[in-house]
């Protein structure tokens, strides 16, 4: 009986030239999403404002505007860092939920 499994072999030069061109290839074949973005920005403003309690939203403010880390945002508000972990996974999940149909 194998306990390990065997390690997958690293990634060659090739192997890396072959993802750079794919990407290359998806983006000149893509289509233009302008308009999807456009409308996912509008939406997010509108969520953010209408559904976001406004602990959620200054939290979301100070960790994704302002570049806060989690530990910090916790000293600046006198809170656990847990408790910012948790405001800031809140917000996110009701973020998704109502942009996920803007696509």
């Amino acid at each position: 009986m194998e306990r390990y499994r065997a390690a997958k072999p690293a990634l060659t030069r090739r192997d890396n030239e072959f993802l750079g061109d794919m990407a290359a290839w998806e983006q000149s074949h893509s289509g233009d999403n302008s308009e999807q973005i456009a409308r996912l920005r509008r939406n997010l403003r509108r969520v953010w404002e209408a559904e976001l309690t406004e602990r959620q939203s200054q939290m979301l403010h100070m960790y994704y505007d302002l570049g806060l880390n989690m530990p910090r945002i916790a000293q600046e508000l006198g809170i656990t860092k847990s408790a910012v972990s948790r405001t800031l996974s809140r917000g996110r999940t009701r973020l998704k939920r109502y942009l996920q149909y803007s696509l």
